[in-house]
């Protein structure tokens, strides 16, 4: 392979690094996990959850049984290497239950990063403990950037250093001994946010719902038409209307009330109301916020998310107005929030494409344990090379093919928001009311200010970590003088220069002086600023 060949195979791989990590399962059917392996332990990864109840009321879990094995652990391997800078968490539920517990060990559960290349893993291994409860659910989560870890041997480098860990290993109550331990796990989630946020500064759309009374009908279309014979799709049992007692704008938020009652329209009677709205507002990437409080009861399903403004549906505001071309789910389907009511404090986000709908495979989510007693801020990020879904800030899903087309990545064309609550065939006997009420809705995108100083473009550098000389693919496509700029994780100047641009590659001899760690790598142009990180060896 020539030297160029290798400089691109090389960025290639970088490159595909910093777009983000993702592995999560909710051992309900929703993973990208298919290797969970028990070392000295029986391990069930479709176990009836044995107390559904607090922050986790899913149906199924994994069960943990450690025998009395000196070193029992439940572990699996990684398609990739984890990076661990920035928000980089593992998270996940745990349950303990006293009767499946022996000797005297203290409750806690470790999280441990291992090399699974290696003939004996454990030597490089890099840990984090956590104390526990017994008998209730609760949620850990583990980062190695923060929190207090245990290096196997004192030798290695610190985690957020290194970039040779592919094994997740969980152990609960310690090893090196006999004791016995029953445990539960559920909704495992770990999530590298390695894209460069977008500059979306401007707010282009919003409804802030001051005013009393109706909805905006500028803004707002209730859609009420059933797009079959019988009914909504799902085996869904309401009436969709645009009745006032079915939404309206109250003490500054708007109200979508679901409720049980008798209601006959378009030749068909169903037993619920509730209402769904399109927006009459349509655009392509941005910041979305939606600040929201949801509805209570086992069987209700708000959601907050968005369709392509081409779906060919029956009654949807963009299809009476002569846009509708294609079907779903090749319209493309995002799902900014889905809240089921069996499982009121967890929220989940997903995209619908071609090649992946229905029960999709691209969906993650958190808990949040006042989802229906207080308001959050619900939150996409769209660009046309990834999608950021977070509650509040926190993340837990990033969207990007690797080699995004039509089938897998429908999502550059206009789409439009929908808001509405509906009624599944799992509706508790017992409900008769409940709303999802939301403060604000909120589209951001680039001004052109922010267009002008920022690139969407990413750098690479090679070799990562590195040892002497780094090489950076130089991102800016004009001649001209080239700022460089380094910095620790502190935000501490380490090196700031200018140099002229010579080529596509860029090599940094000087790095080779600096103290082994992570650095952050900035490159100026003009009035155009992108930046990287890069490890030290």
């Amino acid at each position: 392979m020539s030297k160029t060949s290798l400089i691109a195979v090389t960025l290639l791989l970088f490159s595909n690094l910093l777009t983000g990590q993702s592995f999560y399962d909710d051992f309900e059917g929703h993973s990208n996990i298919n290797n969970w392996t028990g070392d000295g332990c029986q391990i069930d990864i479709h176990r009836n959850n044995p107390s559904k109840k607090g922050i986790n009321t899913s149906n199924r879990v994994m069960e943990y049984k450690d025998a009395g094995e000196l070193f029992a652990n439940v572990r699996f391997d990684a398609s990739k290497d984890f990076v661990l800078l920035g928000n980089s968490t593992f998270t996940f539920k745990i349950f303990v239950p006293t009767s499946g517990v022996t000797g005297s060990q203290s409750n806690k559960v470790s999280l441990k990063l291992q090399n699974g290349r290696l003939d004996a893993p454990w030597e490089t291994q890099s840990s984090v403990e956590k104390n526990i409860k017994l008998d209730e659910w609760q949620e850990v989560s583990f980062d190695f950037s923060k929190d207090p870890f245990i290096n196997f041997n004192p030798q290695s480098r610190e985690p957020i250093e290194r970039l040779d860990f592919n094994r997740v290993i969980i152990q609960i109550n310690g090893e090196d001994n006999n004791d016995k331990v029953t445990a539960y796990i559920d909704d495992f989630s770990y999530v590298f946010d390695g894209l460069p946020d977008a500059s979306y500064d401007k707010l282009v759309w919003s409804d802030e719902f001051e005013t009393a009374g109706a909805i905006n009908s500028q803004k707002w279309y209730p859609q009420t038409i059933l797009p079959t014979d019988f009914g909504w799709y799902n085996n869904e049992l309401q009436h969709y209307t645009n009745r006032l007692e079915s939404v309206f704008v109250q003490d500054g938020s708007l109200h979508i009330v679901a409720k049980k009652e008798l209601f006959n329209d378009q030749g068909q009677i169903k037993n619920y109301t509730s209402a769904r709205l399109n927006s009459k507002f349509a655009f392509t990437y941005g910041r979305i916020e939606v600040k929201a409080k949801l509805p209570v009861g086992v069987g209700t399903l708000p959601a907050i998310w968005m369709l392509g403004r081409n779906i060919d549906e029956k009654g949807g505001y963009w299809q009476t107005q002569g846009y509708g071309k294609v079907v779903w789910p090749d319209c493309g389907e995002i799902d900014i929030m889905e809240h089921w009511g069996a499982n009121q404090n967890y929220a989940s986000s997903a995209t619908h494409t071609p090649t992946s709908y229905g029960n999709t495979i691209n969906v993650g989510g958190q808990t949040i344990p006042t989802a229906t007693q207080s308001f959050h801020i619900y939150e996409l990020e769209w660009t046309e090379e990834y999608m950021i879904f977070r509650v509040d800030g926190k993340l837990h899903l990033i969207f990007s093919p690797a080699h995004k087309n039509q089938s897998n990545w429908p999502f550059d064309d206009p789409f439009y928001i929908l808001l509405n609550i509906a009624i599944l065939p799992d509706i508790s006997p017992g409900f008769e009311e409940s709303a999802m009420e939301i403060d604000y809705v909120r589209v951001y995108q680039e001004s052109a200010s922010s267009r002008a100083s920022l690139s969407n473009q990413r750098v690479a550098v090679f070799p990562n970590p590195v040892g002497d000389v780094l090489y950076v693919q130089n991102p800016f496509q004009s001649d001209g003088r080239l700022g460089i700029e380094i910095y620790d994780l502190q935000g501490k100047p380490i090196k700031n220069y200018q140099t002229q641009r010579r080529g596509e590659i860029i090599s940094l001899q000087w790095v080779e002086q600096l103290h082994p760690g992570a650095y952050i790598l900035s490159l100026t142009q003009g009035n155009k600023k992108i930046s990287t990180v890069f490890i030290k060896d």
